[in-house]
């Protein structure tokens, strides 16, 4: 079972991809199964919760449990409500969660004649896999604990990240999300390493990243970037269609003084001439982010300031939360906690806001022609998403009367409504 963000799904599927070489077999239940691999995620508190009702489940039926992923940073928080699992590991611990395995459920054959897909054992449908660039961070936001989790920026060298993308572009993948803590930062803490690929030399660096991906003719989609100046490299290959005109980008607030409060990186550069210069070099440009509101000390005028912000940055795909203390977090001792009826006002008010800005951007499609992907069919209906939309994250692109579309086709459509998220297209 896999909680959480993109990144541990992809540490989930590290996982499976290790196991399935080994002949273990995937149950399609708990009660099916020998034993059950909990990937956890302990970021918030609801998500603390999630993880620890998951725990609970598999243990009352399967019984027989290993717990791994963020969570498992702190295991005492794990075994204090569930003592009888069998280990508990923190993230990434690939080794440590397979060897546990190998302990309660030995392998009953020779690896070495067993064989797994080349792209490995992924949780996504076919036709798009998530590329996991780095682990780590090396930021200090006051709100995250994600570096004492996850630990420091560790880069995989860029000939790694680009071989693996060309195995999955050959298993049929046709959409490739680029995630890591801090997708924009990585290479850093590589000194930006020399590396070769199809016979070109590239370095482990951001930019380098998207021109060896944009090699591969599929859609490439960048997620989790942060806004420094060398992001502005990436847009001209935006422009000419070399990769998704989409950006992902964790603003989390339009106030100066609460970004400062944050210890946000790039809280001081002028995000919203940023954005203004991307649109104007690339007017295709989708812009994602998520925002906190009622972080502590917020005022109604910082509260403003980011309504305000958001007004003039019109954000295409916008997510929001309200501000929850994580156990460890130096936000904890910022005094001036905003009570929880305040947030809620006010994460009402922001995302009623959002929704304007959605149905207004949206609205302006309709008649537009676009080519979007299939990722499922329900009765004579297509759910699709164009260049614009991240998968369950993001809206989607209804397609009507779809027949002889199956999902993971690219289909052209004409797009004949829209509503506060999502599209409804014709085919052409």
């Amino acid at each position: 079972m896999s909680l959480g963000c993109p990144k541990a799904l992809v540490d989930s599927e590290r996982i499976l991809t290790q196991l399935r070489a080994e002949g273990y077999e995937v149950a399609p239940t708990y009660e099916a199964a020998d034993l059950v691999v909990v990937n956890t995620c302990g970021f918030i508190d609801a998500a603390i919760d999630e993880s620890l009702d998951a725990i609970g489940e598999a243990l009352s039926r399967c019984g027989r449990v290993i717990v791994t992923g963020c969570l498992g940073a702190r295991p005492e928080r794990i075994l204090e409500r569930h003592p009888r699992v069998l280990k508990v590991t923190g993230p990434q611990a690939y080794e440590e969660v397979v060897g546990a395995v190998h302990e309660q459920l030995p392998p009953r054959h020779d690896p070495f004649l067993d064989l797994v897909p080349p792209q490995g054992v992924r949780l996504t449908p076919r036709h798009y896999a998530y590329l996991k660039v780095a682990e780590g961070c090396n930021n200090k936001c006051s709100f995250c604990i994600i570096p004492a989790m996850r630990g420091r920026l560790a880069s995989r060298r860029i000939d790694d990240v680009l071989g693996e993308a060309e195995r999955l572009v050959a298993a049929g993948v046709k959409e490739l999300l680029v995630i890591a803590q801090d997708t924009s930062a990585y290479g850093s803490d590589i000194r930006y390493a020399p590396g070769s690929w199809r016979g070109a030399s590239y370095q482990t660096r951001f930019i380098d990243l998207a021109r060896g991906l944009a090699e591969l003719g599929v859609w490439v989609r960048l997620h989790y970037v942060y806004p420094y100046p060398h992001v502005d490299q990436v847009i001209p290959l935006m422009a000419a269609r070399r990769v998704l005109p989409y950006l992902d980008i964790p603003f989390q607030h339009g106030s100066p003084s609460v970004l400062r409060r944050m210890r946000r990186p790039a809280h001081a550069e002028d995000t919203l001439a940023r954005i203004r210069a991307w649109r104007a070099e690339c007017p295709e440009l989708t812009l994602r982010s998520t925002f906190i509101v009622g972080f502590p000390g917020e005022t109604e005028a910082e509260f403003a300031e980011l309504l305000r912000w958001l007004d003039e940055a019109e954000l295409d795909r916008v997510g929001c939360f309200k501000y929850s203390p994580v156990e460890g977090a130096a936000a904890n001792a910022l005094p001036e906690h905003v009570a929880p009826e305040v947030q809620e006002e006010r994460y009402a008010r922001f995302m009623e806001r959002a929704a304007t800005i959605s149905r207004r951007r949206l609205a302006g499609r309709i008649g537009q022609r676009m080519r979007v992907l299939v990722d499922s069919l329900e009765g004579g209906t297509a759910l699709a998403r164009s260049e614009a939309d991240a998968p369950q994250i993001d809206g989607i692109v209804r397609i009507e009367d779809a027949r002889g579309v199956r999902a993971g086709d690219f289909a052209p459509v004409r797009i004949v409504a829209a509503d506060d998220y999502d599209l409804t297209g014709r085919l052409e």
